[in-house]
């Protein structure tokens, strides 16, 4: 730890890292633990686009508001505080109002902290274009490392003392080898609520020992209102064809993006003779967590591969990832292996649609219409995109293709997969960019 504190570098990348591990704890189990918490759908809808919404008045107001009335550091660690308290309070909250009030506080408080971690990591960088990508990788890894610490949390401990394994390579083989499953493992997420809770505590107090990042000061176009109401000028930009249409495909990618979320947990965790994969409790995270891995790698050569394809077909790329990955869900739910494998392409649906999306916004405008022609995007990918997909999600997971207790996942997962498909199509018969980036 004396490491990390003493340089600035490495405080900005382990700050990044707690950030994501807090997101990455709580995210992937949530979606089959609300059911089990007897909310319906519509319940579990609301609570769900917590996230989504905080992450549209963070774009729109708390953002701009934090970055010019609090230094950014302590920003941080007040709302990781706060949103670390109301997190604990979800792991012992299974009442829905409760739960709802809670979730809220958490992702009001949380949200804008990912874009205040960024404004503190390029105020305290020699040359941003070279350290952030480093520094950013931190919170790849942070929500890797968040799943991992679940193969000993998800454990069936009466399991492992039945089997009384001799010695301590023995014992740690019996508890990887005994994940939680049914009932049980869905009472024992509640732990995933509580670790992301100490992790954002963790942040609070880190955020101490953080560079000193001023407030910002008001630009000369605030004062009469300008800058106030920026993001208004960005949806003139929607007035030029090839922005509307990426616009409108980043939200059907961002849409199956994060049906990706809301199934594949309770996919993975079915049982085989209830059509899933029947993968333990413990191992679900870490399965997941393998598209991180692959977005650490896919990131590195997407500079590359941007060179050698161009944009549409590496748009393309990512957005056929998801096709393909929902045909496997639909077509070998049998077979582990290839459920496992296919979890890669998670990375590269990321980097290649996601991340790509923002390089060409960033390449493709004047500096002075930047910042909102990215946030005009991320109401998409972080906003509209995520609440369409937790509003549907549920309810067709639970009472569309669910009867009588037995899932029909193969129509189920049929249906993002042509979906995904269908925004290929979109984008490469419609989508034709300037034939050169506007100059700044």
């Amino acid at each position: 730890m004396t490491a990390v504190t003493k340089s600035p570098r490495n405080k900005l990348f382990f700050m990044m890292v707690l950030e994501f591990f807090i997101w990455g704890a709580w995210l992937p189990l949530i979606y089959s633990y609300l059911p089990s918490l007897g909310f319906t759908p519509v319940e579990q809808a609301w609570i769900l686009n917590a996230f989504p919404i905080a992450a549209i008045i963070g774009m729109f107001f708390s953002n701009q508001f934090a970055d010019r009335h609090f230094a950014a550091e302590k920003f941080l660690g007040f709302s990781h505080l706060i949103g670390g308290v109301a997190m604990l309070g979800l792991g012992f909250t299974r009442a829905f109002w409760p739960f709802l009030i809670l979730m809220w506080i958490h992702c009001l408080f949380y949200v804008p902290t990912n874009s205040i971690a960024n404004s503190i990591a390029f105020a305290n960088m020699k040359d941003p274009q070279k350290e952030f990508g480093l520094i950013r990788m931190g919170g790849t890894l942070g929500w890797i490392l968040a799943a991992w610490p679940f193969t000993f949390i998800l454990v069936d401990w009466a399991r492992v003392k039945a089997a009384a394994p001799k010695g301590m390579v023995a014992w740690i083989g019996t508890v990887l080898g005994s994940g939680l499953t049914g009932q049980a493992l869905k009472q024992a997420t509640r732990w995933t609520f509580i670790v992301a809770a100490v992790a954002s505590l963790a942040l609070a107090a880190f955020s101490l020992l953080l560079p000193h990042t001023p407030p910002k000061k008001k630009a000369a176009g605030a004062a009469n209102g300008t800058e106030r109401f920026a993001w208004l000028e960005a949806f003139k930009l929607l007035g030029r064809p090839f922005v509307l249409i990426l616009w409108l495909i980043a939200f059907i990618d961002a849409f199956v993006h994060n049906l990706y979320f809301n199934w594949t947990g309770t996919f993975l965790g079915a049982a085989p003779a209830a059509g899933g994969v029947g993968i333990a409790g413990n191992w679900i995270m870490p399965v997941m967590s393998l598209g991180q891995v692959s977005e650490l790698l896919t990131m590195l050569i997407l500079g590359v591969v941007l060179k050698k394809l161009g944009w549409r077909i590496t748009m393309l790329v990512g957005i056929l990832g998801h096709a393909a990955r929902f045909a496997v869900y639909a077509f070998f739910p049998s077979q582990p292996w290839m459920i496992i494998t296919v979890q890669i392409l998670h990375g590269i649906c990321y980097a290649f649609f996601f991340a790509t999306v923002y390089i060409f916004v960033d390449t493709y405008f004047p500096k002075d219409v930047r910042s909102s022609a990215q946030g005009l995007f991320n109401v998409m990918i972080l906003g509209l995109g995520v609440l369409a997909a937790n509003s549907l999600g549920p309810w067709l997971l639970q009472s569309v293709f669910t009867t009588a207790g037995v899932t029909d996942y193969k129509s189920m997962f049929l249906l993002p997969c042509l979906i995904a498909l269908g925004a290929a199509i979109f984008l490469a018969a419609a989508f034709r960019p300037p034939a050169a980036p506007a100059k700044d």
